[in-house]
């Protein structure tokens, strides 16, 4: 992998900066946490005429077929300036149909995404906040030609504007041959489907969605019966890996606001960058923030290698939930009592990085499934090498 970035990915992040710094400003943030959409449908539409949504779909379905590193670019910028639209939540469910759905279900959404058309989320969460399997609870019936969904999911992004949902459901108990989970996917205006706003630290549009006797056709299905965790499993690498970028781009603004308000502000006749234990924060912010971004880009890179991705993933979040948290705290200590202020804009950034290091899986879960798949496939490590034998 080449950790720096080439030409045209110079190119399209630069574009996506100057962009974003011009039309989605602090108050534009503060205006959406307050508004019932919780985006602008203007800005949404802008950013689909830039191609933005295409990115990462197939030229064959009105996409650029580009690799999900780009995406990953424009996802850093869209976290850096914070930017609130539904982005993450429709590229996840998208990719998902990409890679698994059928040549109708592709027809029929990826045209519209790549467009602006059409919003998606996805449902995963229930009462265990955990990504396992046995989690899941909300069951899925076959009933004639339909299945029949019961449950409830929490946490689900942006489904007050969505108008597709992939549901994750179980369909049968867990077996040798399959852990009995399948993929739906659920219109959100169908009859049984109620949802209630959740309040959030970061003050997005989450909700908890109940389904109560909700009919959805069986060719809704995505890939085979019972034969749905390893779409579920890519799925949330793919939005763990993306949600990475977003994190890693907001903490950098985070960090770089603390940098210059280092620089500016002045105690004891001088500027408190020039204290030694403010200069170690300051450059501990670039290293924390370089990381993540490393390790979100090597685990985007070994996707697009159609390379196992999934210890770099867990590694990604894992390393960007503590460390860009950290970081973003560090700026808060640097500027002191008025960093918590709610007039002043550092917050929004605070609270972002804080809310998405406890989405998509904690440090400690990632932690675990590193060890347990370090154990199931010994000869991998960090970056895949081979483990060196120890004489």
């Amino acid at each position: 992998m080449d950790v720096l970035l080439s030409e045209e990915e110079q190119m399209v992040k630069n574009l996506a900066r100057e962009f974003l710094e011009a039309e989605c400003t602090p108050a534009l943030v503060r205006e959406m946490e307050l508004d019932e959409l919780g985006y602008p449908p203007s800005l949404w539409q802008q950013m689909a005429n830039l191609g933005w949504f295409g990115m990462a779909l197939p030229e064959t379905h009105e996409g650029q077929g580009l690799p999900l590193t780009y995406l990953g670019i424009i996802l850093e910028e869209v976290g850096r300036a914070i930017a609130p639209v539904p982005f993450h939540s429709t590229m996840v469910a998208a990719l998902t149909i990409v890679s698994d759905g059928s040549e109708e279900q592709k027809r029929e959404v990826l045209p519209k995404v790549a467009a602006g058309e059409l919003i998606l989320t996805w449902a995963f969460t229930e009462r265990n906040p955990k990504y396992l399997p046995e989690t899941i609870h909300t069951e899925a019936k076959k009933d004639g030609g339909d299945y029949v969904i019961t449950g409830a999911k929490l946490f689900v992004d942006n489904f007050n504007v969505a108008e597709k949902c992939l549901v994750v459901c179980r369909t049968s108990p867990e077996s040798s041959s399959s852990k009995g989970i399948s993929l739906f996917m659920v219109d959100t205006l169908s009859q049984g489907i109620t949802h209630t706003p959740l309040v959030t630290i970061a003050k997005d549009k989450q909700s908890k969605v109940t389904f109560d006797q909700v009919r959805v056709p069986a060719a809704n299905m995505i890939g085979e019966l019972d034969q749905g965790w390893p779409i579920v499993e890519n799925m949330l690498d793919r939005g763990t890996a993306l949600l990475c970028a977003q994190m890693v781009g907001a903490a950098r603004k985070d960090a770089e606001l603390g940098i210059e308000y280092a620089k500016g502000r002045v105690a004891f006749g001088r500027p408190i960058g020039s204290f030694q234990s403010i200069q170690h924060m300051c450059a501990d912010m670039t290293i924390w923030v370089d990381g993540g971004q490393m390790l979100t880009f090597e685990a985007l890179w070994k996707m697009d290698q159609g390379l196992p991705a999934s210890i770099e993933v867990s590694q990604a979040k894992s390393f960007c939930n503590e460390k860009c948290e950290a970081a973003v705290r560090s700026s808060q200590v640097i500027h002191g009592g008025i960093g918590f202020m709610m007039e002043f804009d550092l917050h929004l950034w605070f609270r972002r990085v804080s809310a998405w290091s406890m989405r998509m899986g904690t440090s400690f879960e990632h932690r675990a499934r590193i060890a347990q798949m370090l154990i199931d496939q010994p000869g991998r490590v960090r970056l895949g090498m081979p483990l060196t034998p120890v004489a």
